[in-house]
């Protein structure tokens, strides 16, 4: 059995607990074996957390044979009534902890992470606190997983991504649930203090309303406008490095006007009607765009995003797109005023410490120093920018689009 456990170095200062001790905390990451686009969101949130806590990556990487064994592993995991399967190893190099750690926290894109930890024999034996946060849970998929739920007893929290499967889980399970909305890293995608040129007219990842597409496609094949899209599955590929995949993200974003966005897999019956918000809406504020698609009927959307014209709504078959683009080039002053709102809103709401801090408020844990020092930066940042946009406000009223 090998022992395997990596220190950060990137941590300035460690977090403490309530009675002012220095808080450790453990984290296996999937990094080093599954590298796809959609992921690097969740490890861009966990490099934001070791940046201001004390925290050991557990870099969990694929044994021989693994690939095929997390196949056929979760295959009858929906059928396996002894329900033992779920806590099987999918193949992973087996570690073990080294040391003691006052909070365990596990990131799972979504419920067929779980079986990973498994690879770390007794985790439970060595944390006074454990912690698992599923950031992509829909409300419909909930009872084909019935033979995995009881998995999740082995953590003093659970967290989840959409909200609108909170109670639905917390019913499944027998307890409560947290909900623990996305964000990004809003000091590598808001452009400020030196803002860029914005020479990217539109800019659309990932899913996306065909109509929509098709739309501005025509206008950028007429020479109207730049627009960047994806021309292949961006999003389910696999990436070198992503923090470099984020810096290349956040740096186009941060040079475009306007970008595209839609509810949560829109487009994907897996939702079943569920409305959640993307992580397009924190990223596209973050960087500073005007936000242009669907606003998602839903609580969440209200919550995260109650400012004014936070999204300037578009039909989804495109119809009126380009006229909507028009309007915002007619009024330049206002179009400015919208973009430094959403980068100096995103500072204050969206950055990933503040997701942690608020986990860290469930657990019973006091923010560490170097994260509260985030949290100025924070808004110190947003004041400049704000500043910036009050100049702009001057100039012109609240955009209000009449067609």
């Amino acid at each position: 059995m090998r022992f395997f456990n990596k220190k950060n170095t990137g941590g300035q200062t460690g977090c403490t607990s309530g009675i002012g001790a220095r808080l450790s905390i453990c984290m296996p990451t999937f990094r080093n074996f599954t590298r796809r686009a959609f992921r690097c969101g969740l490890y861009e949130a966990q490099d934001v957390l070791a940046s201001v806590a004390d925290v050991d990556f557990i870099y969990l990487k694929q044994g021989w044979g693994g690939r095929v064994n997390q196949f056929w592993l979760r295959l009858p995991l929906y059928h396996d009534v002894s329900r033992k399967l779920v806590f099987v190893n999918p193949g992973l190099q087996r570690v073990r902890l080294r040391r003691e750690y006052d909070l365990f926290i596990a990131v799972l894109q979504d419920f067929s992470d779980l079986p990973y930890i498994n690879a770390i024999d007794g985790w439970r034996d060595h944390v006074k606190k454990s912690v698992c946060w599923i950031d992509e849970v829909w409300a419909a998929t909930i009872p084909g997983y019935k033979y995995w739920l009881h998995a999740l007893n082995q953590f003093d929290y659970v967290f989840v991504g959409c909200k609108g499967s909170v109670a639905p889980l917390s019913s499944a399970i027998g307890r409560p649930c947290h909900w623990l909305p996305g964000g990004a890293d809003t000091l590598r995608f808001s452009p400020y203090p030196n803002p860029p040129a914005r020479v990217i007219d539109v800019y659309s990842i990932g899913r996306r309303s065909e109509g929509t597409h098709r739309a501005l496609l025509r206008a950028a094949q007429r020479g109207e406008i730049f627009y960047i899209y994806d021309s292949f599955a961006c999003n389910d590929s696999e990436i070198y490095d992503h923090q470099q995949h984020r810096d290349l993200y956040a740096n186009i974003a941060k040079r475009s006007r306007y970008f595209v966005v839609a509810p949560g897999k829109v487009d994907d019956r897996v939702t079943q009607g569920q409305i959640e918000v993307g992580y397009r809406f924190f990223e596209g504020a973050a960087a500073g765009t005007v936000l242009i698609g669907q606003i998602p009927p839903c609580e969440a959307f209200r919550e995260l995003f109650p400012w004014p014209n936070a999204v300037i709504s578009t039909e989804p078959d495109g119809s009126d797109v380009m006229t909507v683009l028009a309007h915002l080039r007619s009024e330049p002053e206002r179009t400015g005023f919208l973009s430094q709102r959403n980068a100096a809103e995103a500072l204050l709401r969206h950055d990933w410490a503040y997701r942690w801090k608020e986990m860290f408020q469930t657990v019973g844990i006091e923010p560490s120093p170097a994260m509260v020092a985030r949290e100025l930066r924070l808004r110190d940042l947003a004041d400049v920018v704000t500043n910036l946009g009050a100049n702009q406000a001057t100039l012109a009223p609240p955009l209000k689009l009449t067609f």
